[in-house]
């Protein structure tokens, strides 16, 4: 997903202190920043100048402290085609030469009031989700209970009809019937809608329906991290389904794993309660509440105590 300088600077807050919109439309190609301390000394053995340069107050205090022509001699350097854009922290103000030197090389730079560390963090976690790899997955993304639940299935098996009972259940829908997911970080999984689908769900007969027209802006959520996914199937006689919950079936997406349950359909059965329920379950196992070993440990003390007899 392609990311601007003008994306950054409407999304950061950042002010223009020079650049126009063909210099606010330079496309950004990597999450990482680089803050230019060495650069400043001359030493440009390992510079990246495709990375944004960040000047916080370390930077800025040696620069005021050099000479106005090696001043602008550096930052000419530093200034390069690939460059996509200076940002200057904590609303520092700007050397006349850097200005030049901007003009000459033709590169914008923008200003923030923000200290330079939480201000990285910013750039970096916002560049991290935007450039990320995306995986398109089938299905529905939904919030419950805090819970980022991935709903998958075959084709009509109702994912869609399940979703719009969660949602008058009072969940909120963050993607229907394609979701776009990435790796945040090593562990982190996080699912968005296409654009094109935002806010929007299908339902067979009736159509399609805006949910945050008809349920209001708390139903809907416009991105969500991806902690579950329930398998939605046609429930089978002769296929054995876990009753226990001691299955260690895994959904890998991006290199990052995530549990998988296995829920089958049939008439008579509601769904939705059924997904609410594994929810809540994974997230009682995630703060420390097992109920399969609970089980297992009465059900030992049981066969203990009837042998002891």
């Amino acid at each position: 997903m392609a990311v601007t300088v003008r994306d950054i600077q409407e999304k950061l807050r950042l002010s223009v202190v020079y650049g126009d919109d063909n210099l606010l439309s330079k496309e950004i190609t990597t999450a990482d920043i680089s803050r230019p301390g060495l650069e400043m000394t001359g030493y440009f053995d390992y510079y990246t100048p495709e990375r944004i340069q960040l000047v916080g107050m370390k930077e800025w205090s040696y620069l005021v402290k050099m000479s106005s022509h090696n001043r602008h001699q550096v930052l000419r350097k530093m200034f390069q085609p690939e460059t996509p854009v200076i940002i200057v922290a904590r609303n520092l103000d700007i050397p006349e030469e850097m200005l030049r030197a901007a003009e000459e090389k033709q590169l914008a730079i923008l200003k923030s009031n923000v200290a330079t560390s939480r201000l990285s963090g910013e750039l970096s976690s916002y560049l991290d989700s935007r450039l990320a790899e995306r995986t398109s997955v089938h299905g529905v993304l939904m919030d419950i209970y805090g819970m980022g639940v991935l709903i998958q299935g075959d084709s009509g098996i109702g994912k869609s009809e399940t979703a719009l009972e969660l949602v008058k259940r009072g969940h909120r829908l963050v993607a229907d019937d394609r979701v776009d997911i990435y790796a945040r970080d090593e562990m982190t999984l996080w699912g968005e809608p296409a654009e094109i689908l935002r806010h929007l769900l299908e339902i067979r007969g009736v159509g399609i329906i805006d949910v945050m027209s008809l349920y209001g802006a708390s139903a809907v959520k416009d991105s969500s991290q991806v902690q579950i996914d329930v398998y939605l199937e046609n429930y089978a006689k002769d296929q054995t389904y876990d009753r226990l919950g001691n299955n260690a079936e895994e959904l890998e997406i991006g290199g990052v794993t995530i549990p998988r349950i296995r829920i089958p359909v049939k008439t008579g059965r509601n769904i939705s309660v059924v997904i609410e329920a594994a929810a809540m379950n994974v997230r009682a196992k995630q703060m420390g509440y097992d109920a399969t070993k609970t089980f297992e440990e009465r059900l030992s003390q049981l066969i203990s105590q009837n042998e002891v007899k």
